[in-house]
């Protein structure tokens, strides 16, 4: 047997449409209802006053009067009555006597007969209006007393209109009243249509258990993985806002937790790429203390971009561990280049001393280890932290077998131990004299220049090199972020080294005087925790 057919649960706009229309149309139907029920009233109220004023009318006319005290012998009054009622469209006018014997009737038959009806009001001198049902039928009728000339009571005069006449009015008016509520409930059927339509794209037409395991999963999910998330949607002016932020985005970000995340707590390169709504791949992103690698997709429906999710991982660690790899990478390559080279030399001397030439072969043999160890002790007696040390010797071997002149300047020295860790140091200067060596090879004569020296209580770290230079601009723009590829020779460099300097409170700036320049300068005073470094 196929097994049954099972029905999709209809989304949250779909029910919400069927539930206003239900409310809608009871309540049209309703208040339509209640309009009819009132309407009736009226016809009721409005044919009360009518009877009430035409017999008072009547009543009023001496010719009634006379009437009735002469009997209506030649039925003048009957002539008078008919055609008072055609012209008013009334169901009868009936005059009395005092002693309620009608003398006029719609019905002659009924002439000479007593008066179905009540006249105790309008003996005491009252117009007064009741339902009664008479002769022609249950009807509205008014009764007023009628008066001769000595204002003595002759007679009354009874005016009234059928319930059938009532009911048939109000039938025909019935349409009108009718349509109006069938306008009410369009209406509302259509402004329904309307709101179901816009909530459909609002909830993507899900139905209330998919919206429910959506946030659940969508919690869950928050506040396990562990990536940093940011979910990015436009406010009414379409610039972007933070809709969903995650725990770790948070920390990675150093955005508080006890309050809703801003757009202005994000770093500036984070918001001009949720303005741009680029769609990017292990992109570099430099805040205050992180290196971050960033992701970022659009959120698309029907063709129609609703925002952007953006990844953040952590590449902080990794980077430090990236940077000690090419240290230790352009180390090895050192050695591998000075192995080659002594090993010419030491063929050189060998093939000297055969030829003879001993005192040549000598010379030849110390004079680069000479100039290598002046180097080595005036940097280790000026310098008091090894790793620098080591990281400008290893620099400047590096730079020697790129075909760069890198000279370490006779004012370098440190009195004091550097205000920051060896890591933060090491990353500091090793990044301003690689971005030195690449920019430096774009001239014809390449050479770097470095000096590190301290100026009362500032460390100040100078970098020069024969490069193009680069402008207050472009300084700001490099040091802000790194770049996903060394498209220029600023790379991620810059933005490492302005981590290093916002994180102990120092600045960089460029220097025109010589060639390109790019000055760091340290206090060095307490550290960034408040403590002495």
């Amino acid at each position: 047997m196929p097994e049954p057919r099972q029905h999709r649960p209809l989304s949250v706009a779909r029910q919400l449409l069927i539930l206003q229309l239900v409310v809608f149309t009871v309540m049209v139907v309703a208040a339509g209802a209640l309009f009819i029920v009132d309407e009736r009233r009226e016809a009721d109220r409005a044919t009360s006053r009518e009877v009430i004023e035409i017999a008072d009318t009547i009543a009023r006319f001496p010719e009634v009067a006379e009437g009735i005290s002469a009997g209506d012998p030649v039925g003048t009054l009957q002539e008078r009555a008919e055609e008072v009622r055609a012209a008013t469209g009334v169901d009868f006018v009936v005059v009395m006597t005092e002693d309620a014997i009608r003398l006029t009737h719609p019905t002659p038959e009924e002439i000479g007969r007593p008066f179905t009806g009540n006249t105790e009001s309008a003996r005491a001198g009252e117009t007064f209006a009741e339902t009664y049902t008479g002769s022609l039928g249950p009807s509205i009728r008014a009764v007023a007393p009628v008066y001769g000339q000595d204002e003595e009571l002759v007679g009354f005069v009874s005016v009234g209109v059928t319930r059938q006449r009532i009911w048939q009015g109000f039938l025909d008016g019935l349409p009108t009243i009718i349509g109006v509520v069938a306008a009410g409930v369009a209406v509302s059927a259509a402004g329904a249509y309307l709101i179901a339509r816009r909530l459909r794209r609002q909830t993507l037409g899900l139905d209330p258990r998919q919206l429910r395991l959506l946030y659940e999963h969508h919690d869950a999910v928050l506040h396990s993985i562990g990536e940093g998330l940011l979910v990015f949607g436009t406010d009414a002016s379409s610039q972007p806002r933070i809709d969903v932020i995650n725990d770790e985005a948070r920390r990675l970000l150093e955005v508080p937790s006890d309050r809703a995340a801003r757009f202005d707590d994000l770093p500036e390169t984070l918001r001009e790429l949720a303005r741009r709504g680029d769609d990017v791949r292990d992109e570099m992103h430099v805040t205050g203390n992180r290196v971050l690698v960033v992701n970022s997709d659009a959120v698309l429906w029907e063709g129609r971009r609703l925002g952007a999710v953006v990844t953040l991982r952590d590449h902080t660690e990794l980077q430090n561990v990236l940077g000690e790899l090419d240290s230790v990478r352009g180390f090895a390559e050192s050695l591998r280049t000075q192995a080659h080279e002594s090993a010419n030399r030491l063929h050189t001397i060998v093939t000297m001393v055969e030829l003879g030439r001993t005192d040549e072969a000598v010379s030849f043999a110390t004079h680069e280890l000479a100039l290598s160890q002046s180097l080595m002790d005036r940097l280790t007696t000026a310098v008091r932290e090894p790793a620098l040390v080591a990281l400008l010797l290893g620099k400047s071997s590096d730079a020697s077998t790129r075909g760069v002149a890198l000279t370490v300047t006779e004012d370098t020295a440190l009195e004091s131990t550097p205000p920051m860790s060896t890591g933060d140091l090491v990353t500091l200067v090793g990044n301003l004299v690689d971005n030195a060596i690449d920019a430096s090879r774009a001239s014809d004569d390449p050479w770097v220049e470095v000096a590190i020296r301290q100026e009362g209580s500032t460390m100040v770290v100078e970098v020069a090199d024969s490069g193009p230079g680069m402008t207050a601009e472009t300084l700001a723009h490099a040091t802000q972020r790194g770049y996903s590829t060394k498209s220029d020779h600023h790379g991620l460099g810059l933005a490492l080294v302005s981590q290093v300097v916002n994180r102990y409170r120092g600045t960089v700036h460029t220097e025109s005087s010589l060639a390109s320049m790019v000055v760091v300068e340290i206090p060095m005073g307490p550290g960034r925790d408040g403590t002495e470094s």
